[in-house]
């Protein structure tokens, strides 16, 4: 893939994994799914056991067990693991089994069993809808307005964030060499997204409302990618060169959430190995 006029890149009829990708995850991209390795998992004491890591779509399940631990809440404890993407973790035959996509986070809920086996969760806003229906907080419970919004956000995020991190966030610090096109085309799309926010915040102080009541699994899901993009803690450099300072109305959000206990744990989590 090159930017060079002179030799333009052209797609062959058919494409083939012949070249080295490069970027800081080359060793782990194939054009393949399924283990690679054998790996068991460990399982702890606790009903809930986690497999993550704390990038944002780490952080966001973290986040809500976080909070529930904040309330006391009962069969919400949880053990949680690190699952080492960098290190192919992702592709161990225990992980595998719990989610076939290898990607972090996925989680086991031994407290519910169905045809003698524990339920297991993949995909982030799967698992946070999952745990606050189980637990009835942190979502509209009701069918309605409330409900329909706090997931059409949830859906939203779910729908934008890889353009964040597989394209602006991919392209901007992990490709083996800076590319305009992409940067750019990237670049647009995230200021388009945060332009989003900032306007839908303009009159709310979370995503779905402006009181306590209304902080949800929107609010939760959004911040780990927006919230930390804007406070400058994604992607050295990002913030200076998005100009997240214009986004007011998000700042102030952002950095009302980052307040909370409950998400100050949950960006530094601590993880336990899982190599014996």
């Amino acid at each position: 893939m090159s930017d060079n006029n002179d030799n333009p890149y052209k797609p062959a009829k058919v494409w083939t994994n012949d070249k080295e990708n490069g970027g800081k995850f080359a060793n782990t991209n194939r054009p393949t799914a399924g283990a690679r390795h054998e790996q068991t998992l460990p399982v702890g004491d606790a009903p809930l056991q986690l497999y993550s890591l704390n990038t944002p779509n780490g952080v966001k399940v973290n986040i809500l067990l976080e909070e529930l631990r904040e309330l006391g809440v009962k069969g919400a404890e949880y053990d949680a693991y690190k699952i080492d993407i960098s290190e192919n973790d992702q592709f161990g035959s225990g992980f595998v089994d719990i989610n076939p996509n290898s990607k972090i986070p996925a989680l086991v809920d031994y407290s519910a069993v169905e045809d003698d086996e524990p339920i297991h969760i993949f995909e982030s806003g799967a698992i946070l809808l999952y745990l606050a229906e189980k637990f009835g907080k942190f979502v509209p419970l009701e069918q309605g307005r409330a409900r329909t919004e706090c997931l059409s956000w949830v859906m939203w995020q779910m729908g934008s964030a890889p353009y964040v991190g597989g394209g602006f966030g991919h392209f901007y610090s992990y490709a083996p060499e800076p590319m305009e096109y992409p940067i750019n085309r990237f670049t647009m799309e995230t200021k388009r997204q945060l332009d989003v926010l900032d306007i839908h915040l303009q009159d709310r102080d979370y995503m779905c409302g402006n009181d306590e009541q209304s902080y949800n699994i929107a609010d939760m899901i959004i911040w780990a990618w927006y919230g930390q993009l804007v406070l400058g803690d994604l992607y050295e450099g990002s913030a200076e060169f998005l100009q997240v300072d214009s986004y007011q109305h998000l700042q102030r959000w952002a950095r009302t959430i980052a307040q909370r206990p409950a998400v100050k744990r949950a960006v530094d989590l601590p993880l336990q190995s899982i190599h014996s």
